[in-house]
């Protein structure tokens, strides 16, 4: 078998495989379906410093080649997090990262001072979501922004800081430069991009906060595109997603330069895609005679 191992920012993972945050709950919802020990990383769902209820419903609504969300991130808050999520994660041999996210740059300040004392393995900023802003603007849309919530994140932080990025910006190079001078120790994308679906029925938006996160198969040639962009801008790893539902998926990413991917909307409707990429990842680099997998990131130039 090839070596599957990769390293983020110091951190090793047994393979380059992980959920995409917000698709696979903190774990525990789909261990029963998926062997957790067999994935690189947990990406557990955004945490606040506080409950959030999320936007009102409907959220959801399916797309072609993809779906569209608007869950507002729903989520319980760090400290029933603290106290059921990462005790049940920590019995798997699997590395934890914990996605944060926050209305205001205390808010995420907050939640990774209450994780800095906690046993989990990276954190993941999230600056991104199309759904929830301030002053009117994703803080992953401004630079400035970004780069002020990195260097806040990263004074207390206890752990390697990823830092997720938008797609919904005219050019995400700028993005990724702007967080790996305030300090981010690595990158992730793309999240979601903006999109808006028409109930022509009832007449009226068929999500009820109007727009979404569009995902799944039919955003993935523009996430390798921005993936390989960043990958070729920034010295720090790149964690690629967006529409991943194979291993010849994954492989486009890490061949554009990501050191590691991320699988969201696959896992809906196939809980095991994960394990099917890690196998056929190994697959591939055993039929190409290839030791690691370490060797074929961003060789495409």
């Amino acid at each position: 078998m090839a070596d599957l191992r990769v390293n983020i920012a110091g951190v090793e993972l047994k393979n380059p495989v992980m959920p995409a945050s917000g698709t696979f709950g903190a774990g525990e919802e789909f261990s029963e379906l998926i062997d957790l020990n067999k994935l690189g990383a947990v990406v557990t769902k955004g945490v606040a410093n506080v409950p959030w209820e999320g936007n009102p419903t409907p959220r959801v609504a399916e797309s072609k080649s993809g779906m569209l969300n608007a869950i507002g991130l729903q989520n319980p808050g760090i400290d029933l997090f603290v106290k059921r999520d990462i005790p049940f994660l920590k019995k798997y041999d699997t590395k934890i990262i914990v996605n944060v996210c926050g209305r205001t740059k205390e808010d995420y300040v907050e939640v990774v001072e209450r994780l800095a004392s906690e046993n989990v393995d990276m954190l993941e900023i999230n600056i991104s979501c199309p759904n929830v802003k301030s002053g009117g603007i994703a803080f992953g849309q401004d630079p400035k922004a970004a780069a002020e919530i990195t260097k806040a994140v990263k004074a207390k932080a206890k752990q390697p800081v990823i830092m997720k990025l938008s797609p919904n910006v005219t050019d995400i190079t700028l993005m990724a430069k702007a967080v790996e001078d305030a300090g981010a120790d690595a990158v992730s994308l793309i999240n979601t991009l903006t999109g808006m679906k028409i109930d022509i029925n009832k007449q009226t938006f068929a999500v009820a906060n109007k727009t979404a996160g569009l995902s799944g198969p039919a955003i993935k040639p523009v996430a390798v595109r921005m993936v390989y962009q960043v990958a070729n801008a920034v010295k720090i790893p790149v964690i690629g997603m967006g529409g991943i539902t194979c291993a010849d998926d994954a492989l486009e990413f890490i061949l554009a330069g990501a050191s590691a991917v991320m699988v969201g909307t696959a896992n809906f409707n196939n809980p095991l895609t994960m394990e099917e990429v890690i196998e056929g990842i190994n697959t591939y680099l055993d039929a190409k005679n290839i030791v690691s997998v370490k060797d074929i990131i961003g060789i495409v130039k």
